[in-house]
Parts: C-alpha cells; sequence; structure tokens
C-alpha cells in the first residue's frame, strides 16, 4: 500500500479515502462524525479524536478548508490529525490531554474545494456552490461572512457575484448551519475553536479579555518562531489585517497562504502546528491542572491565525 504524502496537495477523494483509513487503522480512538450536508448533497463530516469514555470531556474544535481555494489549510489539518495520533502515546504532553477529545473537520467547503480542482479556470474559487438570489447568474456565498456573528456589518457584500458575498441572511448556507448547529449544542464542553484559514504571519487574537489573550498569543508566536525562525504579528483583525463580519474567524482560526508551492507544506504545517499546542495545552492546563481562569472559559473563542507570506496573496 503507498503511503499517504502529506506534503502534497490531495483533491476531496483522496482526502474522504484518508479519513476512512485512519477511522480505520486507529479504531480505539478515532470515528468519523457526519454533521451536514452541503447544497450539492455531499456530506460534512469530521474525525473525533479521543478514547471513549462514559463521562463528557472538554473539546478542541478545527476546521479547514472554509474558503477552497486555500489548499494548505486541509493539508494542515491532516496533518495535526497525522501528528496528534502518532505523539498520543510517546509525548508526554500530548498524553496528558487524553481526558480531551479533538474533532477536526478537513474540508468544510466540500463543495467549493471540489470545484477549485476542477480546472485552472475554477482554482481561485473561494465561496461555495450555492446558487444565489434569484435575480442573480451568480453562485456561491462566502462562507466566512455567513456566520452569525455581526453579520453583513463590515467587510461584507451583498453583492452576489463578490467573492466577499455574506449570503441572504446570517447562516443561510448550510456549512454555516452546521458548524453552528454541532459546536453550538456542546459550547460548554469547548476549549479551543480553531478554523484554518490562508494568508500572513499572523496571530489574530478577538476583543475579549486582550491581556490574556495577547499572553497567550505572544507565547504562541514565540513556540511558532523556534521552528524555523519566522516572525509572526499578534493582534485583533482590524489592528492588523482587516476590519470583517460574520466570520468564523471571529470565533478562532489558523491563517497560511493561497498558492504555497508544495514544497513549503512541511515547513507550514510544522509552525502552524507548534502555534495551536501552545494555544490547546496552555488551554488544558488551566483547566485540569488548577483553579480554572474565569477568563479561560472564553478561549474557545480565541482566533489564532498563522501561516507563511509571498509576494503573491489573495483574500
Amino acid at each position: 500500500r503507498v503511503e499517504y504524502d502529506y506534503y502534497k496537495y490531495h483533491p476531496m477523494s483522496e482526502i474522504t479515502n484518508w479519513m476512512v483509513q485512519i477511522a480505520e487503522n486507529h479504531s480505539d480512538v478515532v470515528t468519523i462524525v457526519n454533521y451536514g450536508q452541503t447544497y450539492e448533497k455531499r456530506t460534512i463530516s469530521l474525525l473525533k479524536i479521543g478514547l471513549n469514555t462514559d463521562w463528557k470531556k472538554k473539546a478542541v474544535w478545527m476546521d479547514c478548508g472554509i474558503h477552497a481555494r486555500e489548499w494548505i489549510s486541509p493539508a494542515f489539518c491532516q496533518y495535526f490529525v497525522r501528528q496528534i495520533l502518532q505523539t498520543y502515546k510517546t509525548d508526554p504532553k500530548i498524553e496528558e490531554m487524553k481526558n480531551m477529545d479533538f474533532y477536526v473537520t478537513p474540508v468544510l467547503n466540500v463543495d467549493g474545494y471540489i470545484y477549485s480542482w476542477k480546472d485552472n479556470t475554477t482554482r481561485l474559487r473561494r465561496k461555495n456552490r450555492s446558487p444565489g438570489p434569484s435575480d442573480c447568474d451568480c453562485y456561491g456565498t462566502d462562507l466566512n461572512h455567513n456566520f452569525d456573528a455581526y453579520w453583513s456589518t463590515i467587510g461584507a457584500s451583498f453583492n452576489c457575484c463578490s467573492r466577499t458575498f455574506c449570503g441572504s441572511s446570517a447562516l443561510s448556507e448550510p456549512e454555516a448551519q452546521a458548524v453552528t448547529y454541532f459546536v453550538g449544542t456542546r459550547k460548554d464542553h469547548f476549549l479551543c475553536f480553531f478554523t484554518i484559514h490562508s494568508y500572513s504571519q499572523l496571530l489574530l487574537i478577538p476583543y475579549g479579555n486582550p491581556n490574556f489573550t495577547m499572553k497567550v498569543g505572544l507565547a504562541a508566536a514565540n513556540e511558532i518562531k523556534k521552528v524555523h525562525g519566522m516572525n509572526y504579528t499578534v493582534g485583533t483583525s482590524p489592528d492588523i489585517l482587516y476590519a470583517n463580519s460574520g466570520t468564523s474567524s471571529d470565533w478562532a482560526g489558523l491563517q497560511g497562504i493561497p498558492f504555497l508551492p508544495e514544497d513549503q507544506i512541511q515547513p507550514t504545517c510544522e509552525e502552524a502546528y507548534r502555534g495551536a499546542l501552545h494555544v490547546i495545552t496552555s488551554a488544558h492546563d488551566n483547566t485540569f491542572n488548577g483553579a480554572v481562569d474565569a477568563t479561560f472559559t472564553t478561549l474557545w473563542t480565541l482566533l489564532l491565525a498563522v501561516g507563511v507570506t509571498t509576494s503573491t496573496t489573495l483574500l
């Protein structure tokens, strides 16, 4: 059997097969959960990683591929899963986190991701594939502007042909609905929420508890720098990136770059993994290894953006 290559980009069919294989190879800790359906009737699935217990555990959420063209995002989610599964029996820090579950969605925007692989004319696809309003010939909504978080207030567009079209209403899209329902009905369990994008060398933090989240962000940036010497800027999205609304990254995120060459997948994933792991272990230690800081109950809304910049960046 050919070993799966984590340092190349894979079409959706290969990612789906990989998920099945991972679940079969690690059946003691991995389960596939189907939690939504796209406009084109494709299933939205995640990998639940964690030991089965009789009690409800704290959890970490990670979704990738909300923007179709950001292929580094699903690549990172697959890398993250591999690293967790390879080290949970040998790395003392990962082993300590057996009292947590990981929910990882390799590709959230399944329709858009598949469409971005069609040919060179569709490679830049950002949105999903749902039809626009009846008076519009354009397809797709920017899922990252469709969440019910200050929806349509800034940075989004009501022009259905715009790449930042926010949809006809908050949560009009099945993908946004699926995440909102799955996480929202379990929000007391989640310590961290990551949504993986692709853009810049940034760690973006939310508005709430700025001193606390800045401390976590700066420490994560320091851990990332140890990997390949890359420097990351820490701050809120309006301060260091741009103002936006209705984004799942108003919850949390990790960002890389569009068109990242395949020879940069490994260093990018290694850096992002180190940053994410620092946030996760901080959440774990503050929850299980002492009194829980009141501010830590909101860490699951932390936005962590990690990536590598090039001269060509597309939002």
